[in-house]
């Protein structure tokens, strides 16, 4: 797709930005997740316009070829390698009253690429799944599909997820939090060995706003601790510390319908290929298998969906959440974790959730940009 090809809008079918990439460390498996999304969508009903964000922050207009998106041969795919052009920059409106995108480029008038009527933002991490893009997209007036400001920033850090879960009622386990200037003295260093050593091991030390399981280390010994948090530190300077915690991971999608949110059947994943825990090999590169249904009774299935509809309005949720739960050795539930933009790859298991459930991958898609288009922005 040319600059000169997207300037126009001659049909009256509603204008998709698809927006992926950015600066956080989960960039690749959000142009993976773009592309998936990009090759699926109805483009008989919508027109796409793909921007990609850069590491750098540079908004760049992006060719309409999906396959180039994808992760292939454990090859991880960027922005800049499908980006029209390695100067030039789109900018979004920057106030209400006008959809209008535009290109500019050094030494060139700007051109205009026509309105957009829904942006779909598939970022993933910080500068993007936190929200920052969707407040905005609040101050541009420009509605967009998921979560808004407050449930995607509650959702991105697992303390605050943690915090609001808990007061709602629902199960989550015992963590401890490190802040950045308490590992920056020897008596804070202290003081999280101390609390670490508390909670037991193992311990899973994580960025406390990253996702796709980078940065995660899960520590055996407390000797390991130090470089487990250099290595979270390396994704964010905040970092959550959590008991480790015996159990079946069962995660369960839920997508916002006119009339409230619905969950689909449970999935189950089945870390393999001789990994621990379900790191970013093991979910993008690996074969650790999601099994879909769950092999749950009929009344674990019905609690799951009641717990992960209660997580998505504790926390405010609008279009779609995946929820993440530990089923314990005494029957109990956990919440692990609310992903405001789960993955769309063609292994994610969000979509396959949905998938299982009767409503298949385009219609997915189709279902969230209606319900973007039907929903005001602003205070709602």
């Amino acid at each position: 797709m040319s600059i000169e090809q997207t300037s126009q809008n001659p049909s009256e079918k509603p204008r998709v930005a698809v927006v992926f990439g950015g600066r956080s460390s989960e960039h690749a498996i959000s142009v993976s997740t773009a592309g998936s999304v990009l090759k699926a969508i109805d483009r008989d009903k919508y027109e796409v316009l793909p921007i990609g964000i850069t590491h750098e922050g540079r908004w760049a207009l992006v060719s309409d070829e999906p396959a180039r998106m994808a992760i292939t041969d454990g090859q991880l795919p960027d922005v800049d390698h499908v980006a029209e052009s390695t100067g030039g920059q789109v900018s979004l409106p920057v106030g209400p009253g006008s959809r209008e995108v535009v290109w500019s480029e050094p030494g060139s008038a700007p051109k205009a690429l026509g309105e957009v009527d829904v942006v779909f933002p598939l970022l993933h991490g910080p500068w993007g799944e936190d929200g920052t893009l969707q407040g905005l997209l609040e101050l541009s007036g420009v509605p967009y599909v998921g979560n808004g400001v407050l449930a995607s920033a509650v959702g991105m850090d697992k303390e605050f997820t943690k915090r609001l879960l808990a007061s709602h009622g629902l199960g989550v386990g015992r963590y401890t939090v490190v802040r950045p200037r308490e590992w920056e003295s020897e008596e804070g260093r202290a003081a999280v060995r101390e609390r670490a050593a508390g909670l037991g091991l193992p311990l899973f030390v994580k960025p406390c706003r990253a996702g796709s399981s980078m940065g995660i280390t899960k520590v055996k010994d407390l000797s390991d601790l130090d470089a487990a948090i250099e290595e979270a530190r390396r994704h964010d300077p905040k970092l959550i510390i959590e008991a480790g915690v015996e159990g079946r991971e069962i995660e369960c999608a839920v997508l916002e319908a006119e009339d409230g949110p619905r969950a689909s059947v449970p999935a189950e994943i089945l870390v393999g290929g001789g990994y621990e825990f379900y790191d970013f090999e093991a979910k993008y590169i690996d074969s650790s298998e999601v099994r879909i249904p769950a092999e749950l009774s009929d009344g674990e299935t019905a609690e799951i969906r009641r717990q992960a509809i209660a997580a998505f309005e504790a926390l405010g949720c609008e279009g779609l959440a995946r929820v993440d739960f530990f089923l314990l050795e005494d029957g109990g539930w956990m919440v692990n974790e609310v992903n405001t933009m789960p993955g769309f790859t063609p292994i994610s298991a969000y979509p396959k959730m949905w998938e299982a459930t009767g409503l298949s991958y385009p219609e997915l898609i189709d279902r969230l940009l209606q319900a973007a288009l039907r929903r005001p922005t602003g205070l709602r």
